[in-house]
């Protein structure tokens, strides 16, 4: 036997001080306390930590510290991973009742009312969980603090600051209708929707690709002053031959957005028949286990837009194919639930898989239970499950209604190329509005 088997290394006092101070912080262990020091006054006091989740919506990290010796307190919620794209939610506030929605502003996030030229910066009230009233009267709160020190160096200043003061509280009192701005690059952020999970229509949705510039501020990219990702981007954007496309799977370097690891996206181009061609995008990262896949349209834009209305009436029905784009909106007349824009991403899977994905999202709902929970609103957010969970158990009919400003959406027919008896497929030419949120009026 070795003298090393025989005399085990002996764990140092400083090891085990180690230990005792990084524990695993997890749902299961509870609230973490830490001694961490107050920049107030400079003494030791308290942070506790608490990993949870916020349901429909990811993990999350709460943190609050509190200074027995000055009684300075604050607190801090901070997601666990950076999304794969920014989100930007534009809220029309009508009421006093949109005032009290609940938003989650992660320390990426801006707050923005374009009307007043208002904004809450990234640095400002960062990692908060409250109202959009509350964020509102939080930097009324804070405004008006230095109000004294102004009127006294500077009474221009201090009469243009009151003057703003009175546009914010009449925004907070509901005076005059404006819009809500919440833009996270980092796709950490979330603002209440009472419909979910049907459509809001006061509230808009958009994800996005961030900027280098944006991936550099949220800690994805190192600064580049001699433009060499820049070229490498280019370099990667331009277009390939078009043999290359179509031989098979194409492979080109990525990172995971989960651990920052380098990895490979996979993309292959393929032909749905009685369709168009699709691009099937997919990653897996072999440090972590991440993995995301995606689905895109080839060709080019449809003129028309495009209704399908189907009746599932059998099982076979929930085994056909749908390809569900980003742009399309999905109904369920009968249950009155409409999934808007955006809603579950770009899908390729079958009906009963969309109505699985459906169903997991829905029961993730944080207004279903919890402190946040309405009784008239949870009794109907279990009905909507149930009703669901009949249609992909195949207990019920029921009709599905896809529609696509783009015509890039398809559900199977079994009977093509002749007429499906149970689909309706009906082309429709696009309004202005929706032209024009689709970006297609600047191109004509």
């Amino acid at each position: 036997m070795s003298k090393e088997a025989e005399n085990p290394p002996s764990t140092t006092g400083e090891d085990k001080k180690k230990d005792d101070f990084f524990q695993d912080l997890s749902a299961e262990t509870g609230v973490t306390e830490i001694e961490s020091l107050c920049m107030c006054c400079h003494e030791q006091g308290l942070t506790r930590l608490l990993l949870t989740t916020i349901p429909f919506f990811k993990d999350v990290i709460l943190m609050a510290f509190t200074c027995p010796h000055c009684g300075y307190k604050s607190n801090e919620i901070q997601s666990s991973q950076i999304q794969d794209k920014g989100v930007k939610y534009q809220l029309q506030i009508r009421n006093k009742k949109d005032l009290n929605r609940q938003v989650v502003k992660s320390d990426t996030a801006t707050i923005l009312i374009p009307e007043i030229q208002f904004e809450i910066p990234a640095t400002t009230q960062k990692g908060s969980l409250n109202t959009i009233e509350g964020f509102l009267s939080k930097s009324v709160e804070s405004l008006r603090h230095d109000q004294p020190y102004r009127k006294a160096i500077d009474e221009n200043s201090w009469k243009q600051v009151e003057d703003f003061l009175a546009k914010l509280e009449a925004c907070i009192g509901g005076q005059f209708a404006f819009t809500f701005v919440l833009d996270d690059p980092a796709g950490n952020s979330f603002l209440e929707n009472p419909s979910a999970p049907s459509e809001d229509p006061n509230m808009r949705v958009t994800s996005y690709l961030r900027s280098l510039s944006q991936n550099e501020a949220i800690g994805l990219a190192t600064s580049d002053p001699n433009g060499e990702v820049e070229k490498e981007e280019k370099k990667q954007e331009q277009p390939q031959e078009e043999e290359d496309v179509k031989s098979g799977v194409m492979t080109f370097p990525g990172s995971c957005y989960h651990c920052h690891a380098a990895g490979e996206t996979r993309m292959v181009l393929t032909n749905i028949p009685y369709f168009k061609e699709v691009v099937l995008m997919s990653f897996a990262c072999d440090e972590c286990g991440y993995k995301t896949n995606e689905v895109k349209t080839g060709g080019a834009v449809s003129e028309k837009g495009k209704t399908i209305q189907f009746k599932i009436t059998t099982s076979e029905d929930l085994a056909r194919d749908i390809l569900k784009s980003e742009t399309a909106s999905v109904t369920f007349p009968d249950i009155d639930l409409e999934l808007g824009e955006g809603t579950l991403g770009g899908r390729f899977t079958t009906i009963e898989g969309l109505l699985v994905q459906l169903i997991d999202e829905i029961s993730k709902n944080p207004f279903m239970r919890g402190d946040s929970s309405d009784s008239a609103q949870a009794a109907r957010y279990q009905s909507i499950l149930s009703s669901l969970q009949k249609f992909k158990d195949g207990e019920e009919h029921f009709t599905m209604i896809v529609n696509d400003p783009l015509a890039n959406s398809y559900i199977q027919n079994l009977y093509a190329p002749d007429p499906d008896p149970e689909m309706q497929i009906t082309e429709y030419v696009r309004t202005f509005d929706q032209n024009d949120y689709l970006g297609l009026n600047d191109i004509k």
